[in-house]
């Protein structure tokens, strides 16, 4: 299989992003000769991805520390809300990682094996807009937590906070109270991760807003400050637009690096990486620095790290040959047993016809039972195989491009004929609505259907088209295109997403299914 997106360039160097998917506030560790990664996955379950590199450049995805969300609400989509911004870390043999839940509070969760079982969660500080949080143990015996706050749930932003914590990471031992205001220097200052280095006290964290910011280093003799400021990453002339939040890490013969991202709307929060070097105890990231501040690379020589691996790639479509489903898949909700089956038919990924909103319209963006993956690479050609053949009245079953808007193509049964449908969503007085299009009634006797999704580079960006086919022909001439008059985007801070989906139309299931033989993904030339 071809690389989708390939950062190693094979010749000693990488190219930026190393990672062109959507892995949002991404923080890295080192332990022993191996990285872990993890990043932010709000609504989406199983949560806070682990992935692993030997050489920071070839990462895969391994395994996910929380199977779902276990607090009110979540078994439908609660967008916008989740997992935020997470920190992982090593301590006494145990990785943890905390997480910031807006409406809930900081959160905790640990193994001994980071790619194993983890710990069920535990509220370290309930609060609302209490986000993005990062512990650091002190060689003192003290423990803490730095964190940023949400406006949307609290009020203000531009602040960081701390609190104490016990030595076991497992809850807080004092009140939470601020620490830095950055709304005079640094406003939107959020995102810390904590580190200690020749006496020093140091706060890594980005401001000035996702798509046009920079990076701020805070320092300080002391945990609780004052501290000083300095900006050390910016996007100077580069391409790289608001260079945000991440994460230093070193290898084994003490070479530095900053992982970081880059808001690339539709497509997320891609990840970079990025040279340091140490001046007069301040950290200079990038290349081309003035005044100790830097700018984001596109190609670079390649950390040495001690070990050379094969370039890798973040696994894309499916051909359903596991009992289990990838990694790659992601529910926007808390999922079901009976949502799906891996096990009814061999290589076929079964997908019941639900309606977990319960409501009488349902619309995809309200129901937990859509399965995604993310995007890995800028243009590509996405084919799915569905067989409709047990669909009942009012039952569909399709793929669809997840957004802060979507777009699907589907194939409905109604009035006992099987129709393909183009469905939309749109901004309604009350919230997002769905409208839908029937394109053409199916012959009685097709069983099965050929949903085609391509991402193209067109004259102002990314050019979206869809198609469909009733044949397995792969040539393109025997594809139907359907203009859908649609643009994938983000919402708030999570990237667009292809999806299949089985859903039902009314509040009465009744037992029918899709069957998908496959997800096909294939990158295109840019």
């Amino acid at each position: 299989m071809s690389l989708l997106w390939k950062s190693d360039q094979e010749d000693g160097t990488y190219k930026n992003p190393i990672l062109f998917a959507d892995y949002s506030d991404p923080d890295v560790i080192r332990v022993g000769d191996t990285y872990y990664m993890t990043a932010s996955s709000f609504n989406y379950v199983p949560g806070l991805p682990i992935l692993t590199s030997k050489d920071l450049v070839n990462w895969e995805l391994k395994n996910y520390a929380i199977e779902k969300i276990d607090e009110p609400g979540y078994d439908l989509p609660q967008h916008a809300k989740g997992v935020w911004a997470p920190a992982i870390r090593y301590h006494e043999g145990y990785f943890y990682i905390y997480y910031g839940m807006p409406d809930e509070g900081i959160y905790m969760v640990r193994t001994k094996d980071a790619l194993g079982t983890w710990e069920k969660p535990v509220l370290v500080l309930a609060g609302k807009g209490l986000i993005d949080s990062c512990p650091f143990w002190d060689e003192d015996g003290n423990a803490y937590i730095i964190h940023g706050y949400a406006k949307s749930r609290i009020g203000f932003k531009s602040h960081l906070g701390i609190f104490p914590m016990s030595w076991d990471g497992t809850k807080a031992t004092g009140e939470d109270h601020i620490l830095y205001c950055g709304l005079k220097t640094q406003p939107t200052i959020e995102g810390p991760k904590v580190y200690k280095r020749n006496g020093y006290y140091y706060i890594f964290a980005p401001a000035g807003g996702v798509k046009t910011g920079w990076q701020v280093i805070l320092r300080s003799k002391n945990i609780y400050g004052p501290y000083e400021e300095k900006n050390v990453l910016h996007q100077g002339n580069s391409i790289v637009n608001g260079p945000h939040q991440g994460a230093l890490v070193d290898t084994v013969n003490g070479d530095e690096w900053f992982l970081h991202f880059q808001d690339r709307g539709l497509y997320g929060r891609i990840v970079h990486m990025q040279p340091v070097v140490w001046e007069n105890d301040w950290p200079v990231m990038g290349i081309n620095a003035v005044d100790g501040c830097g700018e984001p690379c596109i190609i670079h020589k390649k950390p040495n790290t001690g070990i050379t691996e094969k370039p890798c790639y973040l696994a894309a479509g499916d051909d359903f040959s596991s009992e289990k489903l990838g990694l790659q898949w992601q529910w926007i909700g808390n999922p079901k047993d009976d949502f799906y089956s891996l096990k009814e038919r061999k290589g076929i990924l079964r997908l019941y016809c639900k309606n977990p909103s319960g409501k009488a319209e349902p619309i995809l963006w309200e129901c937990s039972n859509v399965l995604t993956e993310k995007l890995v690479c800028p243009y590509f050609r996405a084919s799915v195989c569905v067989d409709i053949s047990a669909l009942s009245e009012q039952e569909q079953a399709g793929m669809v491009m997840m957004g802060g808007h979507y777009a699907y193509l589907a194939v409905r049964m109604i009035r006992g004929q099987k129709r393909l449908i183009l469905g939309k969503s749109y901004d309604g007085e009350d919230g997002m609505r769905e409208k839908a299009e029937q394109l053409l009634v199916l012959p009685e006797e097709q069983e099965k259907v050929y949903l085609i999704f391509a991402m193209r580079e067109g004259d102002n960006g990314s050019v979206f088209h869809c198609y469909y086919s009733l044949t397995d022909d792969t040539d393109s001439a025997s594809w139907t295109e359907v203009r859908a008059e649609f643009t994938p985007s983000d919402h708030t801070w999570v990237g667009a997403k292809i999806g299949l989906f089985a859903n039902v139309i009314g509040e009465k299931e009744l037992g029918g299914y899709g069957d998908f033989e496959y997800l096909h993904v294939e990158a295109l030339e840019d």
